[in-house]
């Protein structure tokens, strides 16, 4: 379980096929931190650390990870945003973030206004939806909806997260992981299951 509230951002140093799955290295400042076993959220993908040595670590996707998120389309040299697991007992600053990427958006338009930034994202129809001022984590990152539509959303990006994720790197046209808010999507299935 996250939080949604960013710490680091890893560079992808090595991505191999292992099978059906990837194993993919990455340097971060935190990485003498980290154990093996640990979860830790790759832009929003919780990961398992299995491997460590100097300031690599090394992580496995398996192929419906890789199938549900933007793990596809990763490179050597990109900048990942990463989360450790919450601990109890902890403030909660952002919202509950599973760590489990429900399906991918592309963004569509992205504007300053004023010292922040506005991006919108699209997604594929499914029972999945956002409201405005809910919670959405987009790449791993705990954002508020400004802008809810069938299959669109947009979030306002403030200064420190813009320059403290990889936000700054989206472009249009990206694809990116989203976690809907888990209590909307209980809801949503509870009204589903009722009808």
């Amino acid at each position: 379980m996250f939080t949604g509230i960013i710490e680091n951002l890893s560079e992808i140093k090595e991505i191999t096929k292992e099978g059906e799955n990837l194993s993919i290295s990455f340097s971060s400042s935190i990485t003498k931190e980290l154990k093996v076993d640990q979860s830790v959220s790759h832009n929003g993908i919780c990961l398992t650390v299995v491997n460590i040595k100097d300031d690599i670590y090394t992580v496995t996707a398996i192929k419906e990870t890789i199938m549900k998120s933007s793990i596809k389309e990763w490179k050597e040299g990109d900048l990942v945003n990463i989360e450790r697991a919450m601990k109890l007992g902890d403030r909660l600053d952002g919202h509950m973030v599973q760590g489990h990427v429900d399906q991918t958006a592309t963004c569509k338009k992205i504007s300053e206004e004023n010292g922040s930034w506005y991006f919108n994202f699209e997604y594929d129809k499914s029972e999945n939806l956002t409201i405005e001022k809910g919670s959405i984590a987009v790449n791993g990152v705990s954002l508020t909806v400004v802008n809810s539509h069938e299959n669109t959303f947009s979030v306002a990006i403030i200064p420190y997260t813009y320059n403290h994720t990889n936000f700054k790197n989206i472009s249009i046209g990206d694809l990116v992981n989203i976690e809907f808010d888990m209590i909307g999507k209980y809801i949503s299935k509870i009204i589903k299951n009722q009808s």
